[in-house]
């Protein structure tokens, strides 16, 4: 104890005194077509030790992007990372858009090479973000530097008088916790995230304005959740959620956010010119079991090193902020009325699917439920595998179970939820709003309800996972395809049925008829650009057919025909080469 009391005196102290760097406010692009170069560089956090680094056009962190509701977008994304395996994807985080521009880990983007996805931006405004997502690389990528914001804009946003101004009196603040080694390189998958950043900046300060500011905050941390508060303990008004605008402005001086959470709060510095005040962590507020609390586990589950760490479980500032003038036409007062949310009825759910949150225990004599490895309904996650099947226009509800002792931040992909209710009780206020990601607290039970809309895809698949990165990693991700009942029932041509599996795939596709086709059949796999990169024929009296490809991962066809017709259909291959 006395240790610890040393480490966080000393950590205090050293914030108090080297608060002293400018806080790095990215740079911004708009419009419909926006170029993203993920490459290599090096920063400095500790000058003069130089720290290879991720950036999306520059060294590190990346631009936020700046799109309006409605539009199409296409976003070009040039892979020029070095280094081996340094294939990656770009997850466009909380938009609603198709299973195939998604940028999960099927999406890859192999070195040298550009993915441009297309699509009409469907989310209300908000804050999102966008990272890559690649298998067993999340957490890598993201560390070293590749995450940045989405902002959208539409007219109900438009029509309240908010601040806006990006970096005037509208913030972005991507809050991390980072390992650093003793050579002060980025280190992964480790206990010691001992040091706090905003933005990129470690120990940062900015100056706003004595006015209402808006800050859009993004816990974009591998594993720590925040419980955001102000050194004064003022007020703070929450008016957005993961999905974007709440009903109503809602009063707080806590706010907790966890891995891949956001969340828009107003503060009114009005009449403090000339004061500071910081934004900050209080740890000691955290719930037992959240990472980032004073304690996770019990004496039989615990998690290496981690009370090792000072900042768990401590009260720490993230970033200075020095009151200034006024700007020329402030925002002075905090609206009350913001954007109505449509509650989605309970009673229209047809469908009820549980996933259950567990450690792998039969691998193990003793399974450790704090620190695992964990899984989704016993299963580690597989590109060849399809978790769940749901159907489009649904209406289902969720049931979370978590039967570890570690809290876990539930993300899905594709659509924006509503909770139901946490361990049976009430949901709080300012997670009543549109929702991405949501905490399930350990050893509890989360519902929430959503409709599965617009989009269906037979071939390629969405996914749910923690977003604690190390875990998804691990394998505590999974799939689910949607699929429309109208237009994805099994194809034919001249009356026979068949089917494709599995997809995607890693390896090989195997093509089955219900019957055997009378006459030979030509298979013809196809990419995006029309060439045909394999033929091969079945002779007639076969019910199946194997195609073992040898392309690179992507989207393809598969066209089969006879003198009678043809049909096709998508497929996704994965090339782990």
């Amino acid at each position: 104890m006395i240790t610890r009391c040393i480490f966080l005196l000393t950590l205090f102290a050293v914030q108090f005194v080297h608060a002293q760097n400018p806080l790095f406010i990215p740079d911004t692009l708009n419009g419909t077509n926006f170029n993203l170069t993920v490459q290599n560089g090096t920063t400095q956090f500790f000058p003069p030790s130089n720290t290879p680094t991720y950036g999306i056009n520059g060294a590190f962190l990346s631009p936020t992007l700046f799109v309006n509701k409605w539009d199409w977008v296409t976003m070009n994304v040039n892979n020029t990372l070095t280094g081996n395996g340094n294939s990656t994807t770009m997850h466009w985080h909380g938009l609603h858009l198709p299973a195939m521009d998604d940028g999960g880990p099927h999406q890859l983007i192999l070195q040298n090479t550009t993915w441009s996805p297309s699509f009409q931006i469907l989310n209300n405004a908000g804050t999102y973000w966008y990272h890559p997502h690649g298998e067993g690389k999340t957490d890598l990528h993201v560390s070293r530097g590749l995450a940045g914001l989405i902002i959208i804009r539409d007219s109900a946003e438009r029509a309240l008088n908010l601040p806006r101004t990006y970096g005037v009196d509208d913030f972005p603040l991507i809050v991390q916790t980072k390992s650093f080694d003793i050579l002060n390189q980025i280190a992964i998958s480790t206990a010691y995230d001992t040091v706090p950043m905003v933005n990129g900046t470690i120990d940062p300060y900015v100056t706003m304005p004595a006015q209402v500011v808006r800050l859009r905050l993004l816990d974009g941390a591998s594993d720590r959740s925040f419980m955001f508060g102000f050194s004064n303990n003022m007020p703070f008004y929450q008016i957005a959620t993961d999905g974007g605008l709440i009903d109503t402005a809602l009063a707080m001086n806590r706010l907790r956010l966890s891995n891949g959470e956001r969340a828009e709060v107003l503060i009114d510095l009005s009449g403090m010119q000339g004061d500071t005040v910081y934004l900050m962590n209080y740890g000691s507020e955290l719930a037992h079991g959240i990472m980032g609390a004073d304690s996770v586990g019990d004496a039989n589950n615990q998690m290496p090193d981690y009370y090792s760490n000072y900042l768990n479980g401590a009260d720490f500032n993230l970033l200075m902020i020095i009151v200034g003038a006024q700007t020329a036409n402030p925002v002075t007062s905090i609206p009350t009325a913001l954007v109505p949310v449509p509650q989605i009825n309970i009673a229209s759910a047809t469908v009820n699917r549980t996933i259950v949150f567990d450690t792998l225990s039969e691998q193990f004599t003793q399974p450790n439920l704090a620190e695992g490895p964990f899984a989704f309904d016993r299963e580690f996650f597989h590109m060849d595998s399809i978790n769940q099947t749901v159907y489009l226009n649904d209406t289902e509800i969720w049931t979370l179970i978590n039967l570890t002792q570690v809290s876990h931040p539930f993300h899905i992909h594709d659509i924006q939820f509503q909770i139901v209710d946490i361990n049976g009780g009430p949901v709080p206020a300012n997670q009543q709003g549109w929702k991405d990601v949501v905490l399930v607290p350990a050893e509890d039970t989360v519902r929430f309800i959503t409709t599965f809309s617009d989009f269906a895809d037979a071939s390629v698949p969405y996914m749910y996972h923690c977003h604690l990165l190390h875990h998804e990693d691990d394998g505590m991700m999974a799939s689910f395809i949607v699929i429309d009942t109208l237009t994805s029932v099994m194809e034919n041509y001249s009356g026979v049925d068949y089917t494709i599996y599995p997809n995607p795939s890693s390896d090989q596709f195997i093509i089955g008829f219900d019957q055997s086709p009378e006459e030979n059949v030509l298979i013809e796999m196809i990419d995006l650009s029309g060439r045909v990169v394999l033929q091969q024929i079945c002779s007639g009296g076969n019910t199946q057919v194997t195609l073992t490809p040898t392309v690179e991962s992507g989207t393809y066809m598969i066209r089969i025909s006879s003198a009678t017709g043809s049909s096709t259909k998508r497929v996704q291959f994965i090339d782990q080469n």
